[in-house]
């Protein structure tokens, strides 16, 4: 199979943790179908000891990092690696995930197979501390179709997983900042361009969790911008009045009105599949 050249979006600050940056960026370096470039950005300055292991990838021709001088956001950051991405096809890691081994060979294979498709996604396990200590998975659903009808309800993709056509997101206006709804956002505006999406209905990446996961999950500012997504979702037509009063309630209590052990256990066993 011929497969496409392809680029690998990433983001770094310092409050990264340095080995498992590593493990990220070396998952995604030891593929089975590897990167033709990775584009890194530092969000900012970052630890000495990030900065030595930035400093041991950079050497690598395929590697090309960029330095921000001020923390910009996630949302900011991930822009400023996509607009450097020199191949359409852009897959997009984060900093502390572990990518299998066949991920890009399984989501190269979906493009070739399907060249209208414009977002190939995938399933997540969720672990903490080590890999084999699965907590949780998050499943998604597998056409365009399903995914398009999921996205009234849910985020329809698992960001960490996802491989782009970049003429396409730019198409809708680019990655575009929404308090820690950028990626929803995105979903959003493709489908609202009739793109097409697809999700391998297989484990992609291995992604890290903790109580502080749940914690950044919860509160007032973050219910506020989910509630604001939803009236976007509203006044689109993507979904009715009926469906945007659910889902604000129900985010209501999940995200504000519950105490932080027990919205961890509603996402790990009843927003994800138990873990094994």
């Amino acid at each position: 199979m011929g497969y496409h050249d392809f680029s690998v979006s990433m983001c770094v600050y310092r409050g990264d943790n340095p080995a498992h940056f590593r493990e990220a960026v070396d998952s995604i370096l030891n593929q089975t179908v590897p990167p033709t470039e990775i584009v890194l950005v530092e969000d900012g300055p970052v630890t000495e000891e990030l900065e030595y292991i930035i400093k041991e990838y950079e050497s690598m021709p395929e590697i090309k990092v960029i330095r921000c001088l001020e923390n910009r956001g996630h949302g900011e950051a991930r822009r400023i690696s996509m607009e450097q991405c020199k191949y359409d096809l852009i897959a997009l890691m984060d900093a502390d995930d572990i990518s299998l081994n066949n991920r890009f060979e399984k989501q190269l294979s979906c493009f070739e197979s399907m060249p209208d498709l414009s977002v190939v996604g995938g399933h997540i396990t969720e672990f903490v501390g080590e890999q084999k200590n699965v907590v949780g998975r998050r499943e998604v659903p597998q056409d365009d179709v399903e995914i398009k009808d999921y996205l009234k309800a849910r985020c329809p993709m698992n960001q960490v997983t996802v491989m782009f056509r970049k003429k396409d997101v730019e198409e809708v206006g680019g990655y575009l900042d929404w308090f820690c709804e950028e990626d929803y956002y995105l979903w959003a505006r493709l489908c609202l361009a009739n793109k097409k999406f697809y999700n391998v209905q297989e484990v992609l990446v291995n992604v890290r969790v903790g109580a502080e996961m749940y914690q950044r999950r919860g509160g007032w500012k973050y219910f506020k911008s989910e509630a604001k997504f939803q009236k976007y979702l509203l006044s689109n037509k993507i979904i009715g009045i009926p469906r945007y009063v659910y889902n604000v309630v129900v985010r209501l209590g999940v995200q504000v009105l519950m105490p932080n052990w027990l919205r961890g256990f509603v996402y790990r066993r009843i927003a994800r599949k138990k873990g094994e």
